[in-house]
């Protein structure tokens, strides 16, 4: 296979890293494994551009992203539907999607597993037709968000600290937003301090991931409690994975969710893959079944077997196979 690697120089982990160093890691791992691989840096202003030029590209069939959550989620975007798989190095905060992916957050570790991976495909979930990879929410996690914008740091535990001190701050005053929610045809007004959907239903016992990629519905969240301890008991029980046995949030698997919103203020009031959104008068959350190709650790447990692996095999080009 043909692999470009994109590391955001300026993302996540990567800044304090040897970058000569992971870059001659990359190399021998993937030529270990009878690839061919290009390794190239940019700065963070750049790498989504640069992302988009080389997502069309024809003559690679991994583009490789090193970075934070926001690099993947632009690569993500931009590969969605194409040919090029999209191979994840975690150098983020959280790296959310690269441990739904089952990919390891040790770099080396990661770089190993992908070099003897295989490509699969993955869903996607789209708001008004603009893709996420994680999740999408209003209320709550759109506050923690502004308030975030406004502490500084340099560095990804300062980005923790300041992700803390923000989630403290917006906890003191809840939002109320009023919407108008669809969940599969069955329709409801409600008052909630925090809505949020995902790709995928989050697994127990651990941050908010998906532990199935593949599953092909939507997690939908819904908190309508507004006193302040139950709320923080609930955020720190999402936190951990213990948010199946909290009472105060009401969770339903979806294909199709429709939010109404007549709110005055529609800028930053929504979160989109952890980045301020626009929160539209009507915004339509589904989910894209198999719409993205990744490159991913062979072990995958979510990987297809069977008759569906088969099959795959069977139509797919054989660089499709590690």
């Amino acid at each position: 296979m043909k692999i470009l690697v994109l590391l955001n120089r300026d993302g996540g982990t990567l800044k304090t890293t040897d970058l000569d160093w992971l870059s001659e890691l990359l190399r021998d791992e993937f030529q270990v494994h009878g690839h061919e691989i290009t390794v190239e840096r940019c700065a963070g202003k750049g790498i989504v551009e640069a992302i988009r030029r080389h997502a069309s590209r024809n003559d690679i069939d991994v583009l490789l992203v090193g970075g934070g959550d926001g690099t993947v989620s632009a690569a993500a975007s931009a590969l969605m539907g194409g040919s090029v798989a999209l191979g994840i190095l975690p150098a983020g905060t959280m790296n959310l999607f690269a441990r739904s992916l089952q990919i390891p957050l040790d770099i080396p570790q990661a770089v190993a597993a992908l070099a003897s991976g295989t490509t699969t495909e993955v869903d996607m979930g789209m708001v008004n037709d603009e893709p996420f990879v994680h999740q999408y929410a209003v209320g709550l996690h759109a506050r923690m968000v502004r308030f975030r914008e406004h502490i500084a740091y340099g560095s990804r535990i300062g980005k923790m600290w300041a992700t803390t001190r923000a989630v403290f701050l917006a906890l003191r005053r809840l939002p109320v937003v009023e919407l108008t929610i669809d969940i599969d045809g069955k329709v409801e007004r409600i008052k909630s301090s925090a809505v949020a959907i995902s790709n995928n239903l989050y697994g127990p016992g651990h941050l908010p991931f998906a532990d199935n990629p593949r599953g092909g519905v939507l997690g939908v969240y819904v908190c309508r409690q507004r006193n302040m301890r139950r709320v923080m008991k609930l955020t720190m029980d999402i936190l951990v994975g213990r948010w199946r046995g909290n009472p105060d949030l009401e969770v339903q698997s979806a294909h199709r969710v429709e939010i109404a919103y007549s709110g005055r203020n529609h800028s930053n009031r929504a979160v989109r893959d952890g980045e301020l959104d626009l929160l539209d008068d009507r915004s339509i959350v589904e989910i894209k079944p198999l719409a993205l190709k990744v490159l991913v650790p062979s072990d995958a447990t979510y990987l297809p077997h069977g008759s569906e692996a088969a099959a795959q095999t069977a139509t797919a080009h054989p660089a499709d196979a590690i």
